[in-house]
This record gives structure tokens, C-alpha cells and sequence, in this order.
């Protein structure tokens, strides 16, 4: 006989985890597949532990500013091996809290790897089938929802060997520190590496093919990153493609070209880290026999995220990217599986943070699609180098750009780069979520001196009265 569940989610990252325990909230009986640790790839070899690196770099660069501030210290070096072990001992951590709030919602949690095995009728329940490291078992439910995510892809002709081409995940557990190091891809994930490793003192070259670092955001963000990459000696080659990589020894030799054509160039460096994207985790999963259908590789949904009858998909295996994206996903099909009130997850009001240094975050527009689209906007600024708590801080670079409806006073857009601005984009986030008008967040009084007083001051800008430009 058997298990029965209402819910079995397959996954257990930051969407899976999240819906299966709104589910148990609601009152429905659920269970969790997951092949590796609790919390996927955010909570393991993403977000969390990424961010324990970046703030390793940032306490060693702070370090050796220390003198900027009066301070007299000692040498400080990086101990590598050290900085690995602590991001691994965090990511084990926040695994850990996934499971205890499983106990905690009682869910059950079924270790192995899931596959759909054919519907037995149209009003039958959905039959999932766990190879594990027990054996093989089978679970009936009423509902599925995936939630297996992505992984990283390579190129055509760039063979991943694991030792000197890799990826992010072998990124973050390399057994020594490289001198050199070439970053293929200018995303997020591209640009969050070469940051941590140039602090570290590695020799970092970033490859990009289209025309500017972080091609998603703001043109005016990816100037900004681009002139604190050159000042923090990083080596940027825009508009290049990567045509052969080869790894001999202890280096990768790497040709790239111009993509306009031009003279090749040789580089040469220990590691070379591919981060060019995602592939969606949906092999031996079994949607052929549910007529699920894919497109360029990832699961198409409709309004509701359903994929077919009983069937349900959130987060990167969809093809959205972001863990805060899963997450609410998975709160909003939980909600519908319930039938509890749903409300619909805002895909207009999606923040997007990167952890380099500069941070960079954004919400919204950016100018160029809004003017694109023609829409009428008002667009302010506000510098760091203007605002005396960044002054004081000794982090003055970067800015808060906003972008205003010119009309409705509604919020089109937000792009931030500089200290802190992951955090600062919360307010922005909420203002165009609940339709806070320009004036209304240029009269809100924030607290001075602060970093988010350079948001009501650059919407100041864009109503023409800011007095602090």
C-alpha cells in the first residue's frame, strides 16, 4: 500500500521548502523529495554561501583600508582554506533549519530522486516514485508541485573538467587559492566571483559577449561597475566571445576574439570559471507521460503555475530566475492548492540584487525600456558622493537612480549601485508594489544621516526641488 499525500513537492530550495510548509500551515498533508541537502541550491551552494565569501572579502578590504580611518593594524591576509570552511559550515547551518521547521510543520521528508510514473486515470492521484538510497518506494498524491531547479550550463566546445574549467559550485570549494583566475559571463554569478577574488589578490579577467557588465541592468549601473571594476584592477573584455579553452597543467589556455572581428587574443590564467547561465533540472522526471510541455528547455506554466492536471511548477525550473521569486511562488500555488486567498505575485515588482562589490539592486524599468515602451517618466539621481552618511562611511561611490511615471507619480523603476543598496531597495520594492506616489516618498521624513535618505532625495531630483544637489 502506498504513502497518501495531498502535496508532494519535488525539491526542497527556496521555493520548494517554502510552499511545502505553507501547505502543512494550511492544513494539508505533505511530503518533500529531495536528492541532496535540505534548502537546494540557494541555501547550499548559492545565495547563503556565496554571501559568507563576499563578506569574508569585504572584512579583509576593510582591513587593509584600516589606516584610511586612523587605524594602525597588523598584516592581513587572506587564509583561504579558512574562508572555505566557514561559507561550508554556514550553508550546513541554514540545511539544518530547513529540516527542523519540516519536523516543526510536520512534513515528511523522503531522501532520493523523483520521477512522475504515468497517471493511472483522469481522477486517479499522481503516483511518485523515490529511488533512494533505501530502495524504491512509491507515494500516491493528490497534487505535485516541481520545484527542482537549475543548474549551471557550459558553452558548446567548453568541456567542464571539475579542476581548472569549472563552475560556481566548484568555484566556492577550490583547495587553494589560484593567482589568475578568468571569469566567462558578466551576470550576476560572473560578477559576485570576480569580485571576491580580486579582493583576495587574484588576477581577475572577465569575458562578457554582449556590449557591458550585468547586461540586465541599468546602462547607467553597468558603467558605473564597469569604471569600480578597472579601479579595483579587474581586466573587463566586453563584447568578446570565448572560441577555445583548454586546460594543460596547471593553466587553461583561452582565445577570445571581438565579436565585431579583430586580432584574437591569448589569455592564460589557472582557473576558468564558465557562468553563462542555467539549464533546468527536468531529466527522468517523467512529464512526457503527463504532457508537460518545455520550452527552451524549462517548464511552461500558465497563469496559475500549473502544468497540467495536478501539476504544478515554481522557481528556476521555469525559467524565473531568483529565490525570493520560488519563494513567493511556492506561497501563492500552496495558497491555490488550499484554496485559501492567493494573491497574485507582482512579476512587475521584482527586486534583483547582486553582492559584488559595488552592490548593485533594481527594481521596475530600466530608463531605456521605459522610454521604449513610451512611457512619460521623470528620472532622478542621487550620488553617494553626496550623501554624508556614505561620505562618513568612507564608501562614497555609486548612486540611487529612480525613474517616476511623469503623469501618474507611480514608480517605473529603481537602479542602485554602492554600499548597501540590496537593503535600500526594499523601501522602492514596496513603494511600486503599493503605488506610493513621487511625492509621497519625497515627504516621507528619513532618518539623518542615513544610506535611505539618498532615495527621497533622488526623487526629490526627479520632481525638480531636491536642496541637497
Amino acid at each position: 500500500m502506498s504513502d497518501a499525500y495531498d502535496v508532494v513537492v519535488i525539491g526542497s530550495g527556496p521555493g520548494g521548502y517554502v510552499a511545502a510548509i505553507r501547505c502543512a500551515q494550511l492544513g494539508l498533508q505533505v511530503a518533500c523529495v529531495e536528492r541532496e541537502n535540505l534548502g537546494g541550491i540557494c541555501l547550499n551552494w548559492g545565495c547563503i554561501p556565496t554571501k559568507a565569501l563576499l563578506r569574508s572579502a569585504e572584512v579583509l578590504e576593510n582591513f587593509h583600508r584600516a589606516k584610511e580611518f586612523g587605524i594602525i593594524a597588523g598584516e592581513a591576509r587572506a587564509d583561504f582554506p579558512a574562508m572555505i570552511q566557514r561559507s561550508r559550515g554556514i550553508a550546513d547551518k541554514v540545511s539544518k533549519g530547513v529540516g527542523f521547521l519540516f519536523k516543526k510543520n510536520k512534513i515528511t521528508h523522503l531522501t532520493g530522486t523523483a520521477t512522475l510514473l504515468p497517471r493511472p486515470g483522469p481522477w486517479r492521484p499522481h503516483q511518485v516514485q523515490i529511488e533512494g538510497t533505501q530502495g524504491r518506494s512509491v507515494v500516491e498524491t493528490k497534487h505535485v508541485i516541481l520545484a527542482t531547479g537549475a543548474r549551471a550550463k557550459s558553452l558548446p566546445g567548453i568541456e567542464l573538467d571539475g579542476e581548472r574549467i569549472i563552475e560556481y559550485r566548484k568555484a566556492m570549494t577550490l583547495p587553494a587559492q589560484p593567482k589568475s583566475l578568468v571569469v566567462l559571463g558578466a551576470g550576476a554569478i560572473g560578477v559576485e566571483f570576480a569580485s571576491f577574488y580580486r579582493a583576495l589578490g587574484v588576477e581577475v579577467t572577465i569575458v562578457e559577449f554582449l556590449p557591458r557588465l550585468v547586461p540586465n541592468e541599468d546602462a547607467d549601473i553597468s558603467k558605473e561597475l564597469s569604471r569600480a571594476f578597472e579601479r579595483r584592477g579587474i581586466q573587463l573584455l566586453v563584447n568578446h566571445k570565448l572560441t577555445s579553452a583548454k586546460a594543460a597543467g596547471d593553466k587553461v589556455a583561452i582565445t577570445v576574439e571581438p565579436n565585431a572581428g579583430g586580432e584574437a587574443k591569448a589569455l592564460e590564467a589557472e582557473i576558468l570559471l564558465v557562468a553563462v547561465g542555467t539549464s533546468a533540472n527536468v531529466e527522468n522526471l517523467g512529464l512526457e507521460a503527463h504532457g508537460v510541455a518545455l520550452e527552451r528547455g524549462f517548464i511552461q506554466v500558465d497563469g496559475d503555475n500549473r502544468c497540467a492536471e495536478g501539476l504544478w511548477a515554481i522557481g528556476d525550473v521555469t525559467g524565473r530566475g531568483l529565490a525570493h521569486v520560488a519563494s513567493a511562488e511556492g506561497v501563492y500555488v500552496a495558497e491555490k492548492i488550499a484554496g485559501a486567498h492567493a494573491p497574485e505575485v507582482r512579476y512587475d515588482a521584482i527586486p534583483a540584487c547582486t553582492y559584488c562589490h559595488p552592490e548593485i539592486a533594481s527594481v521596475g524599468l530600466t530608463e531605456e525600456h521605459a522610454r521604449a515602451q513610451g512611457i512619460p517618466i521623470k528620472v532622478g539621481k542621487m550620488p553617494f558622493r553626496a550623501l554624508a552618511k556614505a561620505v562618513a562611511a568612507g564608501d562614497p561611490n555609486g548612486f540611487v537612480k529612480v525613474i517616476w511615471h511623469a503623469e501618474t507619480g507611480a514608480l517605473v523603476g529603481a537602479h542602485l549601485i554602492g554600499p548597501g543598496v540590496t537593503d535600500l531597495i526594499a523601501e522602492l520594492t514596496l513603494a511600486k508594489t503599493t503605488e506610493v506616489n513621487a511625492e509621497s516618498l519625497a515627504y516621507t521624513i528619513h532618518a539623518h544621516p542615513t544610506f535611505a535618505e539618498a532615495l527621497r532625495i533622488a526623487t526629490e531630483d526627479a520632481l525638480g526641488h531636491a536642496v541637497d544637489l
